[in-house]
């Protein structure tokens, strides 16, 4: 028996009517009869399609404001009924029930009410669509002779389909699977709204990550590791993954994680900046009041290490930043910025070595994204928190020093601080004209982060600040940064041996800013 299944009646009723009428005069080309309802008939009337009423069909009117359309069991019964059963299809004879071969459905748009500020709660229940999850499921179920649609990207494949006669066990298997999904990511946006996000400041019972795939990775952290990239619908600001690439060859795995580190660091910084992305750390960062001048800073804090990196740029990509970019002797994997001008992305694909190699992703603007939780997999489970996105407010800071703070550092320690909470632990930094000078990272023993940082910086350490993402357990750093001629180091506190640590810095006239606040970063 051939799994091909003709479809001769349709039942549609959607919320989301793109295109919408392509797909109705596809179906009405190859003589279809069109059933529907409410806003999605008079939809379809207007654009010129013939199409049957369900009131007139069920003989049943609409009701209750329309919360009532679809349950009928002339409706269900056309769908669920199996065209292998002889006692199916004697019984909707019966009844007189037309069979429905296409269900095309997508359901009241709650998330997109629940996420809108002022959202009402009245509203937002206004929104829980029932007759439609209960079609899509129907349908689903019985998708051994019932195809499903429930999104516009599936009408194409299904139109394609009818013209070669109608639609396959393949495809319907995988529309059944897909409406699945469809439903369970809308009961559980609903369950998530009415549970809140947090009850009384604690996270929820449950969590669910309803995520879909947007495309398959050529391979993951290493050419052994299969890999892909997933689409998480509920984050609506500026990301990575919804960026639009304009140029360059496919990203890899490690430059995406690469990306989204450097525009976490500028994301929120007011001022032009950038940074430069190495193995996930920051080899360089800088702000300046304009943009050309904090890209060439950026890059002169590590040039070695700016080699084949990736870059977290908080403004469109001019001219000028370009013929900072196209030095020679300079390779840069990608850049990830709001925007880039025309004459950048000419000079940034045609002039150095690398020219159409290098991704471009532009991500629009980089609005400040609400709070958040960052999740991690563990082997039987999964950590989640707070994201660390909030960073001590300067009126907490301290100096504990007698040593008093130059007024001429203060943009500078300021910048420290905030780098040094995207720096792996042990994390050290070394600032200097609001630009990194060394970095010192992932070490086991925060002296050795300590030297790495002062070596990386050498002469320019002299005068510079230094920031630490948790509290100096002895005073042996203290003495490593005065010998490199550090003048101001900024910490969180809190040791056993404080009082230790600020009588070094006094030794040496280094003043010390206590933050009470630690930016581990495992």
């Amino acid at each position: 028996m051939s799994n091909v299944t003709p479809v001769r009646n349709a039942l549609i009723s959607v919320s989301d009517k793109l295109g919408l009428a392509d797909l109705a005069a596809g179906l009405q080309r190859a003589g279809v009869k069109i059933y529907s309802t409410g806003g999605t008939r008079r939809h379809l009337e207007q654009s010129g399609i013939e199409v049957l009423d369900v009131a007139e069909y069920t003989g049943f009117p609409e009701m209750l404001d329309g919360r009532v359309k679809t349950l009928h069991p002339k409706v269900f019964g056309g769908i669920l009924a199996r065209r292998d059963r002889d006692d199916h299809l004697e019984s909707i004879k019966e009844h007189g029930i037309a069979t429905f071969d296409l269900v095309v459905v997508n359901l009241y748009p709650f998330a997109a009410t629940a996420s809108r500020p002022g959202a009402k709660f009245e509203e937002c229940v206004e929104q829980i669509d029932i007759g439609g999850p209960s079609l899509v499921r129907a349908a689903a179920k019985n998708h051994q002779d019932v195809a499903v649609a429930t999104s516009p990207e599936q009408y194409g494949e299904l139109l394609e389909q009818l013209d070669a006669g109608g639609t396959t066990l393949e495809l319907r298997k995988q529309l059944a699977a897909d409406a699945f999904d469809h439903t369970a990511a809308y009961d559980r946006a609903i369950a998530d709204y009415m549970r809140g996000d947090k009850i009384a400041g604690e996270f929820p019972s449950a969590m669910h990550l309803s995520l879909r795939r947007k495309t398959q990775l050529r391979y993951g952290e290493n050419p052994h590791q299969r890999a892909a990239v997933y689409a998480d619908p509920a984050v609506r600001s500026a990301n990575l993954v919804s960026a639009r690439q304009i140029s360059g060859k496919e990203l890899s795995y490690n430059n995406l994680l690469d990306l989204d580190s450097a525009l976490e660091i500028v994301r929120g910084l007011a001022t032009p900046a950038v940074s430069v992305m190495k193995h996930n750390n920051p080899c360089g960062a800088a702000t300046d009041a304009n943009l050309a001048t904090a890209c060439k800073k950026a890059l002169e804090g590590d040039p070695l290490s700016a080699f084949g990196s990736v870059l977290g740029i908080n403004k469109t990509v001019d001219v000028e930043t370009a013929e900072v970019l196209c030095q020679p002797g300079l390779f840069i994997e990608a850049i990830v910025a709001p925007d880039f001008e025309a004459g950048a992305v000419g000079m940034l694909t045609t002039r150095p070595r690398w020219r159409e190699n290098v991704r471009l992703m532009q991500v629009g603007i980089l609005d400040d994204p609400p709070p958040s939780v960052s999740r991690r997999f563990i082997s039987g489970g999964m950590l989640v928190q707070d994201s660390d996105r909030m960073t001590s407010p300067r009126l907490q800071w301290e100096t504990v020093t007698d040593t008093e703070v130059d007024d001429a550092l203060w943009d500078d320690i300021a910048f420290a601080w905030e780098m040094v909470r995207h720096v792996k632990s042990n994390a050290i930094v070394l600032a200097a004209d609001t630009s990194l000078i060394g970095v010192g990272a992932g070490q086991m023993s925060r002296v050795d982060s300590v030297e790495i940082a002062i070596d990386k910086a050498g002469d320019r350490a002299k005068g510079a600040v230094l920031a630490s993402d948790a509290f100096f357990p002895f005073p042996d750093s203290i003495e490593a940064a005065a010998e490199a001629g550090i003048v101001a180091v900024i910490q969180p506190g809190g040791s056993r041996r404080d009082e230790e640590v600020i009588e070094a810095c006094d030794k040496h006239d280094i003043a010390m800013i206590f933050t009470g606040r630690r930016h581990f970063k495992h």
